[in-house]
């Protein structure tokens, strides 16, 4: 099995929020895309909330995060894995997020995609601290059938106060 790298965060000025994933599926990691699977609900998420179309071209659907300060990375760097799913995830390395943080101050949430990016995410993050609320909100990903669209909806709303705040 050879080793999979991740993709580099995206990040405008003085972001508020960093949204942490676990690893990019294989459709992220051949389109270089956040989010890329079309049946993962993370844009129409942030339709809803943010206004911005799923239907815009990627690098406009990422300046309307930045424009919003939303941050996007992935907890893990590299792993080995088979497939998309993330209990395949072996040899997991981590991405520098107390590096990110330290040179982001103004981030005060950040969000980690669904269980196993959480459980990545505490289990890294042992030696470094945060001046940023941590929370682990449902997956957007087509693996997590057993949330509803509007359970996600609402869990999802809490970034917006963080958003909207200055």
């Amino acid at each position: 099995m050879s080793l999979l790298q991740g993709l580099p965060f995206e990040s405008g000025c003085n972001p508020r929020v960093l949204i942490l994933g676990s690893f990019p599926s294989p459709l992220s990691l051949e389109a270089e895309e956040y989010y890329a699977n079309p049946r993962n609900q993370f844009w129409n998420i942030m339709e809803f909330h943010l206004g911005i179309s799923k239907g815009l071209p990627y690098t406009e659907k990422l300046a309307g995060l930045k424009k919003n300060h939303i941050a996007m990375w992935d907890v893990i760097f590299s792993c080995e894995r088979r497939g998309a799913m993330d209990n395949a995830i072996r040899n997991a390395t981590e991405n520098d997020i107390p590096l990110f943080l330290d040179a982001n101050p103004a981030v005060k949430m950040v969000i980690a995609n669904g269980a196993t990016a959480g459980r990545y995410l505490g289990k890294f993050r042992q030696d470094w601290r945060s001046q940023a609320n941590v929370l682990i909100l449902p997956s957007t990903s087509p693996a997590n059938a057993r949330t509803t669209f509007a359970e996600k909806l609402s869990a999802w709303a809490v970034m917006l106060e963080v958003i909207h705040s200055s």
